[in-house]
Order: structure tokens, then C-alpha cells, then sequence
């Protein structure tokens, strides 16, 4: 004998009963004071009747605003999850030691770690996350080379700065702010010692660079070489999971 299904109620609906609409990205106050520059310089421009030079540098305005772009991005949760600190391309994944300032002591344990680079060019967005939820333990700032970030060498040749955030549960996920060609500064929103969500804002590159991701042993990335990014929202690993995808571009 069939019994009758309940019917519903409106707040036991199966299906999300919320949208998500496309709003204009904020620009970061850090960006606004070159946006605010360049527009002065291309109204300028227009007063002087330069002509092709003036809307040349409408685009140049319009190019700044949109690199110091904020926008808002949905971050997975879970105790385990890794995601994307950066915006950009998987130009390299390798095997490596940690980097020697984040390493000894209580923070990164000598080892092989896998090594998840993302390139940023000058069009993606710039805003660093946080790959974990957890306390900054270490910022290590090196001065150096302003080499071209997709080379390997730029990991130990360029200019960078170095973050170290530990979980709740005590495991340590270091990664690298690298400057590119055109990148010349390195912001940081956080301290030594803050506590930091998932996907939360920590900082900036200018103009072109690249971010390191170091994921311990026995920890395989979920992307592949060739793969974009979202910071915030692309999951980049699951700790403890050590199965190795496969791919194709097309």
C-alpha cells in the first residue's frame, strides 16, 4: 500500500531558494589613489586637446582600475581543503624542499613538498587569500631580482615574501608572494600572530608575479599544469589525499 508524500513546507524545500547576481567589482582603496592619478592625467589630457593621446589614456585609466579589482569570491569550507591564494595559470608543479625561511623549529619540517605555482598576469586580479583558516606564524620578507616570475629560478632569484599559516590542528601551509618584471612592491594586510579565515584578503602583488604554494607529504594538488585559478575559491588540494590527477588542454 502507497503512502502519500507529505507535502513541503516553503523552509523544507530541497532547493535553494536564493540568487546570486553579478555586481561591478569594488576597486581595492590600495588601488584607488593610481586610479584617481591616471583619471586626473587623462582629463588633463582631454583640457589640452591632445587628442589620440587622451583616449589612449582613458584605457590606460580604465587598465588600473581593473587590475587593483576586488571581487567577491566564494570560498569552500572544509578542515582539509586547500584553495588558491591567487588568480592566474598553473605554470609549474614540482617537487622541492620548503623554503630555508620558513623551515626548522616549529614551522615547516625538512622534506619534499609539492610546490604549486601560480602565474599572474597583468590582467588577472592581484588580491592574495588565505589558502587555510588559521594563525600567521611567520612573514619572511627577501629582497632581490625583478626577473620574469614564470621562471623557476624566480623562487629563489626575485624579490618575495614568504607567509606561514597554521591550522587548528596544528599543520602548517607555507606560501610565496613573488614579484615579476613590472611587479617593484609586495603589500601584506596581516601581521605575525593574526588570525585569518579561508579565502581572507592578506595581501597584494603590484603588476605582474607570481604565488608559491608549498603542500606537505603525502598531499597531491587537485589542478592540473595549464588549469586556472580563482583565489579564494579554487580548490587546490585536499590534505592527506594523495591521488594524482590526469588532464587534457583543448
Amino acid at each position: 500500500m502507497h503512502r502519500a508524500m507529505p507535502a513541503l513546507d516553503k523552509h523544507d524545500s530541497p532547493l535553494p531558494t536564493t540568487t546570486v547576481k553579478w555586481r561591478f567589482p569594488a576597486v581595492h582603496p590600495e588601488g584607488r589613489k593610481f586610479a584617481v592619478i591616471a583619471g586626473a592625467v587623462t582629463a588633463l589630457a582631454f583640457a589640452l586637446h591632445w587628442g589620440a593621446l587622451a583616449w589612449l589614456l582613458v584605457g590606460v585609466t580604465a587598465w588600473v582600475a581593473a587590475f587593483f579589482r576586488d571581487p567577491v569570491r566564494t570560498t569552500p569550507r572544509g578542515d582539509k581543503l586547500v584553495v588558491a591564494p591567487a588568480d592566474g595559470l598553473i605554470t609549474m608543479i614540482a617537487k622541492v624542499g620548503p623554503p630555508p625561511e620558513l623551515r626548522g623549529g616549529d614551522m615547516l619540517p625538512d622534506g619534499d613538498y609539492t610546490r604549486v605555482s601560480i602565474f599572474m598576469s597583468v590582467f588577472d586580479v592581484h588580491i592574495n587569500r588565505a589558502p587555510i583558516a588559521g594563525r600567521v606564524k611567520r612573514i619572511a620578507y627577501v629582497p632581490g631580482k625583478f626577473v620574469n616570475a614564470d621562471l623557476d629560478k624566480a623562487s629563489e632569484d626575485n624579490e618575495r615574501q614568504h607567509m606561514l599559516i597554521e591550522g587548528a590542528d596544528g599543520l602548517c601551509i607555507g606560501f610565496t608572494q613573488i614579484a615579476g618584471l613590472v611587479a617593484r612592491r609586495i603589500l601584506s594586510f596581516v601581521r605575525e600572530g593574526d588570525v585569518v579565515d579561508v579565502g581572507q584578503r592578506v595581501g597584494l602583488i603590484r603588476f605582474g608575479s607570481r604565488v608559491d604554494v608549498y603542500l606537505p607529504a603525502g598531499t597531491s594538488p587537485k589542478v592540473l599544469l595549464g588549469q586556472r585559478t580563482i583565489a579564494g575559491e579554487t580548490v587546490l588540494a585536499e590534505i592527506g589525499s594523495d591521488v594524482t590527477l590526469t588532464g587534457i588542454s583543448q
